[in-house]
């Protein structure tokens, strides 16, 4: 396909874990990709390199997305270098970085919601009818306030229910401009930094869910189920995708 005429995707926290493994399914799918990092610069142009060699064009962009610069900067290259997007993913987020939370005991809603709205906002004038919208979450933020949290997880997990809540408000918005937007709820994803940092406060979850929900997914999964998702244009807006144990099964305790 002529590059010109290629999709156009933007996943925030695409230098790792989820992100990476969607960029990279995103390109073999034939998406031209766009990925947002904070401060891992060398990693963020490796995963730019392995979706380049599926002959699609990619490129990373430094951003961090509670910065308004910063956001205007990226949607500014996203103009410049592609014209358009067609798939905005987002999957970045945060509130588990204990020193940007004793900066800002708010952090937690400004990165989860705050930003998520903005990124939307900003991306709307380069969304064209057809396009997808993918939001990111946990079954845990997803079902908050109807399942016990994690007590270190869970200023992130009210924090990320807000933000995909303040998305479905738009969604008659977004329906009307022809723009889809699909909900992706994980649960614990083996080899990322979240169960990592959540085993501190709560030593042995990893290995409680397996007892629950039987084998973890992994990032390469979970992120090949994102692309799969965004490429299926038979989803309805406001489709809610799981992986990894089910929501019945977490509400049933």
């Amino acid at each position: 396909m002529d590059g010109s005429l290629r999709k156009v995707a933007l996943i925030t926290g695409g230098s790792r874990g989820i992100g990476a493994s969607t960029t990279l399914a995103l390109a073999k799918a034939g998406y031209s990709v766009v990925i947002i990092y904070r401060n891992k610069a060398a990693r963020a142009e490796a995963v730019v390199q392995e979706a380049q060699s599926y002959g699609v064009r990619a490129c990373a962009v430094g951003c961090d997305i509670t910065n308004a610069a910063d956001r205007e900067r990226l949607f500014a290259t996203i103009r410049e270098e592609f014209g358009a997007l067609h798939l905005l993913v987002l999957n970045a987020s945060g509130g588990l970085e204990r020193d940007l939370v004793a900066a800002n005991p708010d952090y937690p809603m400004v990165i989860n919601r705050d930003a998520q709205v903005a990124l939307l906002e900003q991306a709307l004038p380069l969304l064209p009818q057809g396009s997808t919208i993918v939001f990111v979450t946990s079954h845990w933020a997803h079902l908050y306030g109807r399942v016990p949290q994690i007590p270190a997880y869970e200023p992130v997990a009210a924090s990320k229910y807000a933000g995909e809540q303040a998305l479905l408000a738009r969604q008659d918005e977004l329906n009307a401009s022809g723009i889809r937007l699909l909900i992706v709820t994980g649960d614990l994803i083996q080899d990322t930094i979240t169960p990592k940092l959540l085993e501190r406060s709560a030593p042995g979850l990893a290995m409680q869910r397996k007892q629950a929900a039987g084998d973890l997914p992994t990032a390469e999964e979970m992120g090949q189920m994102i692309a799969e998702a965004a490429c299926n244009e038979s989803l309805p807006s406001g489709h809610v995708l799981v992986i990894g144990g089910s929501l019945e099964q977490m509400l049933a305790g």
